[in-house]
């Protein structure tokens, strides 16, 4: 069992780690090398929530007080052109200038950095962290707190944000106070915090028929780990289940690897050959050792070989990522297929399964492929996964998206991001389209979650979001805006705000106190399971009983275990 005591020396542990690997932010904090930032600086630096859900949600959901300022931007291509300057381009410079009649930080020390009043990530649409939560806390076991990534539980619920009528995102963005207003909930000092959400959303996925055809290579782990219950055989069935729900036009290849890898099916078209592929998903069994180096360049080989120009190619890869033989680093496998990867633009998606999961692994993977992840713990989400998502959503919509989101000095005097570290991406690097960012599909929704702390008597603006992806099609770069007032944020919580906003919300203190955090206004986990209880019944949502019914679980499994509650807010300047 994870104990308090345990969570808290496993942050110290890696803020020591940070400090001593990367540079200073400009903020007091740390900030790792390469495109990615680290998981570094937790909770002091910030993360981002970003959330995204594959259903096709379309409409707007509960009450906005929001100002619109949604515009299109001209998106040049050129790199290094300076980010968005905060909404108060009065007070100089986003980074330099420390907040009006703040000499530092609230406890007065001099020395601290400014705050920076720019956040700035890649976004993304992975899932795999809530799924396989559910898994450990199904087994009576508490997730580790490194595996727990809130953006990635919010990932799972659907948001209603308003979607676009065309190619691009919409751009959504409003709030509610944390502890103010009927309804109250908040914890200690939680009276003057609010939740910012920044939800971003793509065009509904189109109809089966619609979507360009697809180009997959399934890259299967047959290892010898792969032989518990739940683990081959769930693949199996997966695969013989999206093999009917593929169209007749749309191709596949199947790799295995355990110790070596092989390649079981060239890419094959459908049409008169389903129980041909069906025949060669069957007679997969587990074998040896788990080498995913070898899959992988398989993989990207085969699907090199079987490349359909105008298609969606794409490597699948099915594994419980615990790799031991071979490259054993996400990095190096990914560095040694870069360049076909980037020239016949083959994205990655991963589908975990097992009850020992490499979610690390399998998560850095897909990032480095220009992808996503999934985990599927049963055969109802198999079906999901399989059925309901990967075949509408196989097309790209957005290629090396990034978010930044500029607060208003004026209005706000500290915010704290929720999750996401390691998709961090340099401020200056915004509009640097060589900068890695993120893939979304279509049907996708990616929400970033704030708790922002305003300035007494605050009125005007809060924020402004900005959006910047690539034309999967002509690489052409594209901008969308949205901004909000304070009046968006000023509602409570969980007496007046829309019920996805406080699904998301529940969902993003049910993942920080799985790994020991300490948001403001953190409700106990008894209350969190009771809100998303009542949230279930009113949205109807099955997911949402599925929440509260995880929430329950680690409830039952800290009491028994003795575990003390997830600590107070950090009061701490945050930037």
């Amino acid at each position: 069992m994870h104990q308090a005591g345990r969570r808290h020396a496993q942050r110290a542990e890696g803020r020591a780690e940070g400090t001593a690997a990367g540079t200073t932010d400009g903020r007091g904090g740390v900030r790792a090398g390469g495109r990615r930032a680290g998981a570094v600086a937790l909770l002091l630096a910030g993360a981002v929530v970003l959330t995204a859900c594959g259903s096709g949600d379309s409409a707007s959901d509960g009450k906005r007080d929001l100002t619109s300022d949604t515009r299109r931007g001209q998106g040049s291509t050129g790199g290094g052109q300076p980010a968005p300057d905060a909404p108060d381009a009065a007070a100089g410079e986003g980074r330099s200038a420390a907040p009006t009649g703040e000499p530092g930080d609230e406890s007065g020390r001099p020395d601290v950095a400014a705050p920076d009043y720019l956040s700035t990530f890649a976004l993304d649409v992975d899932t795999a962290s809530y799924g396989y939560a559910r898994r450990t806390l199904g087994d009576g076991r508490l997730p580790a707190p490194e595996e727990v990534r809130p953006e990635e539980f919010v990932n799972s619920f659907r948001q209603g944000y308003e979607r676009p009528k065309g190619s691009g995102f919409s751009v959504n963005v409003d709030g509610a106070r944390i502890g103010a207003g009927k309804g109250g909930g908040g914890g200690t000092g939680a009276s003057d915090w609010s939740l910012l959400r920044v939800g971003l959303a793509t065009e509904a996925a189109p109809s089966t028929a619609e979507r360009p055809p697809a180009a997959l290579t399934f890259v299967v782990d047959i290892s010898g780990s792969m032989a518990e219950t739940g683990r081959l055989d769930l693949v199996r069935k997966s695969l013989a289940v999206l093999t009917d729900e593929l169209r007749d036009d749309d191709s596949v290849s199947l790799v295995t690897f355990s110790d070596a890898a092989e390649t079981r099916l060239p890419m094959t078209r459908l049409q008169g050959n389903r129980n041909r592929i069906k025949d060669a998903v069957e007679e997969m069994r587990p074998e040896q050792s788990t080498n995913v180096e070898a899959g992988i360049t398989r993989g990207y080989e085969v699907s090199v070989e079987g490349h359909r120009k105008g298609a969606t190619n794409r490597v699948v890869l099915l594994s419980d990522a615990l790799a031991n033989t071979g490259d054993t680093e996400a990095d190096g496998i990914l560095e040694r297929i870069d360049s076909t990867r980037r020239e016949y633009g083959i994205t990655l998606f991963g589908v975990g399964v097992g009850s020992d999961y490499g979610d690390a692994f399998m998560e850095r993977l897909t990032n480095k492929g220009d992808g996503n992840t999934t985990y599927v713990g049963d055969e109802a989400q198999a079906r999901k996964v399989f059925v309901d998502q990967l075949p509408a959503h196989l097309e790209i919509r957005a290629r090396d998206a990034k978010a930044q989101v500029a607060f208003d000095r004026k209005t706000v005097k500290q915010f704290r991001l929720i999750g996401y570290e390691n998709r961090k991406v340099a401020d200056e690097d915004f509009r640097d389209d060589s900068v890695d960012g993120g893939e979304v599909g279509p049907g996708h929704t990616v929400t970033a979650l704030y708790a922002v702390r305003l300035r007494e008597g605050a009125s005007g603006t809060v924020a402004k979001a900005t959006v910047r992806w690539l034309d999967p099609k002509t690489r052409k770069a594209r901008e969308e805006t949205g901004t909000a007032t304070t009046g968006a944020i000023d509602g409570s919580l969980w007496g007046g705000a829309g019920e996805r906003l406080q699904v998301a919300a529940v969902a993003a203190y049910f993942a920080d106190h799985l790994r020991g955090g300490d948001l403001p206004g953190a409700p106990g986990l008894g209350e969190l399971a009771s809100r998303a209880a009542g949230l279930a019944e009113t949205t109807e949502d099955s997911s949402v009983t599925k929440l509260a019914k995880a929430i329950g679980q680690a409830d039952r499994i800290e009491r028994g275990s003795g575990t003390d509650a997830a600590p107070g807010a950090d009061e701490g300047e945050i930037g």
